[in-house]
């Protein structure tokens, strides 16, 4: 690298971008000791929420909300189901398609780790201003406009 050219670690973006990123990481650190206590772990309550705010919600709606591949959920899911935490169910209209349901054992505990996900959140971030908290989203959610636009146009 030339002496023109400035290092990475000296541009203003990129020093915001890394500090979201460790951010994030170890907040879902946080978040999995956490929930430990539950016996799940992140991706479990990614899950589980997304079906108790979207009930009925196909696997492959879910894969798509979470930006994960469908092998990803054909882990997971059955671990959940055996567990009693969810039902599959076939769609009464096209049978090729899977829809997902929480038990009640599925939706008490969804209830219990989304408080000890708030509570950690609450903790976090009780010294933001809530505009701050605010622009920070506006900000992220602009960006996953640009990176969903992105993986689009490759598909």
């Amino acid at each position: 690298m030339n002496k023109n050219q400035s290092l990475p670690w000296d541009h203003p973006r990129f020093r915001s971008w890394i500090a979201v990123a460790r951010a994030c990481q170890l907040m879902q650190q946080s978040l999995a000791r956490s929930l430990a206590d539950l016996d799940i772990k992140p991706p479990h309550l990614d899950i589980l929420v997304n079906l108790y705010r979207f009930e009925g919600i196909s696997q492959q709606e879910l894969a798509r909300k979470l930006l994960v591949g469908r092998s990803n959920m054909s882990m997971l899911l059955p671990q959940m189901e055996k567990r009693g935490l969810i039902l599959r169910r076939d769609d009464e209209r096209d049978k090729r398609v899977l829809r997902l349901y929480l038990t009640p054992e599925g939706r008490k505990l969804s209830e219990q780790a989304m408080a000890i996900q708030t509570g950690l959140i609450d903790r976090v971030l009780s010294d933001e201003p809530i505009e701050q908290c605010m622009a920070t989203a506006d900000s992220m959610e602009r960006i996953i406009t640009v990176l969903l636009k992105d993986l689009r146009d490759e598909d």
